[in-house]
């Protein structure tokens, strides 16, 4: 049998418009036809997200405005402010965690919808309605330092460069990391380095007891690691399509 290359798993950010709906929603719907009338092709080259944060929907609700949406050719990738036992069958997936941008101003009447380029320029994001999301978020630091210990259920995301965690990393936790994750204490939870297709990425902790970890899309639980280097100061990187374990000492 040949060799199939391991699956990976990896991060990619899209510039997403979002769209959040304000009561009544057949006035709102009517100031969208508004818009569109005005840039008819604004819509047919965006990522668009449905934002009903607040908003007292009924699931039969919901279908109906997800139908009226594409009715207008407008097609919904996501649904942000509601649970996921809410949805079913036939909805876009929920969506969780998003980071705000500028708002800007809706298109002229005859300005040219953006070249498909420009919707890989930042994360998706919520705004106003009906929401446009601005080109690219200002820069963030390439490194990001925690000073604290990540405790079990936080999520700590840094796609722009390495975490370092000075303290430890509890069980239950994750930290993922566009390049390398420094932990300067106990690593228990979930390690993520190189999470935007960094292969040279490295995840180093000072006692190594991890429920977790993947580089560059790589992954290993505690059962593959094996117990040679558990509790041990080590580093994590890969060699080919391998994770390998070395000693920090």
């Amino acid at each position: 049998m040949t060799d199939r290359p391991p699956i990976r798993f990896r991060g990619r950010s899209f510039l997403a418009m979002v769209l959040a709906p304000v009561p009544p929603v057949d006035q709102w719907l009517a100031e969208l036809d508004a818009l569109k009338q005005r840039a008819p092709a604004f819509f047919s080259v965006r990522a668009i997200i449905l934002d009903v944060t607040g908003l007292r929907f009924e699931r039969s609700d919901l279908a109906h405005l997800c139908e009226e949406l594409n009715r207008r050719s407008i097609t919904i990738l996501g649904i942000e402010g509601i649970g996921p036992t809410s949805l079913g069958p036939g909805f876009p997936p929920p969506l969780v965690g998003g980071k705000p941008v500028e708002d800007i101003a809706p298109p002229e009447p005859g300005a040219a919808a953006p070249a498909p380029a420009e919707a890989s320029a930042a994360e998706a994001s919520a705004a106003a309605a009906p929401a446009l999301v601005a080109p690219a978020s200002p820069p963030r630091p390439r490194s990001f330092v925690l000073d604290a210990p990540v405790r079990s259920g936080q999520v700590i995301q840094h796609l722009d460069g390495d975490v370092t965690v000075l303290g430890s990393v509890a069980s239950g936790a994750e930290v993922i990391a566009g390049g390398s994750i420094h932990v300067y204490g106990a690593l228990r939870g979930r390690a993520i380095a190189g999470a935007v297709g960094d292969p040279a990425a490295r995840i180093l902790a000072r006692k190594f007891e991890p429920e977790l970890i993947a580089i560059d899309g790589l992954y290993k639980t505690a059962d593959d690691l094996g117990g040679s280097r558990w509790g041990q100061s080590v580093q994590a990187r890969l060699e080919g399509d391998a994770i390998v374990l070395v000693p920090l000492d």
